[in-house]
């Protein structure tokens, strides 16, 4: 039998060439699949605590930042570890204030930044300028909240977390603006 003609093993060559192609991307296909269904689970516990938390109520037995804890990992059934994620609260003058810095009078040399020793407006009441005006808290009736957390995700299959990122983490974050209610103040 010649060699050229003989076509024996060509399916058994075919699959050792095409299975870790695929196999790689079935993998990141249920990798990705489980970040945005944990993403989108924790923009739903962010949306749900938001809505708890415009109320100004205080649950007996408990402060109204553990119960917003609580609410966002309800709705995330413990695929996000509410242990490890970061969440903050910051208060805003209006909705179109969100994230931007304080207000500063641009000296000479006339750049756009904010320069040491230029005058500012201090409208979280901090002492300093900073690039994000908003002042920390769950703020009071009628005020503007921005509500944010975030949670290092780590990848399930060390294949993909390889391919995407230096140490197998990737950083999710959800935020949601809301105001908060004209509840009675206690």
């Amino acid at each position: 039998m010649r060699m050229a003609g003989c076509v024996r093993g060509v399916a058994a060559l075919e699959f050792a060439f095409a299975a870790p192609v695929v196999i790689i991307a079935l993998l990141g296909a249920l990798e990705f699949s489980l970040l945005m269904f944990g993403n989108t689970l924790m923009e739903g516990g962010l949306r749900e605590a938001s809505r708890f938390g415009i109320t100004g109520h205080v649950p007996a037995g408990s402060t109204r930042e553990e119960h917003i804890v609580d609410v966002i990992a309800s709705n995330t059934i413990d695929l996000i570890d509410m242990t490890t994620a970061v969440l903050t609260y910051k208060i805003y003058p209006s909705f179109g204030d969100v994230g931007k810095p304080e207000p500063f009078v641009d000296g000479l040399p006339a750049n756009g930044t904010y320069d040491p020793g230029e005058e500012f407006t201090d409208i979280n009441g901090n002492g300093q300028w900073d690039s994000d005006m908003g002042k920390a808290g769950l703020g009071g009736p009628g005020d503007i909240v921005l509500y944010t957390v975030s949670v290092n995700w780590k990848m399930f299959t060390p294949i993909i977390g390889a391919l995407v990122s230096t140490d197998g983490i990737l950083k999710l974050e959800s935020s949601i603006a809301v105001r908060n209610e004209p509840y009675p103040v206690p």
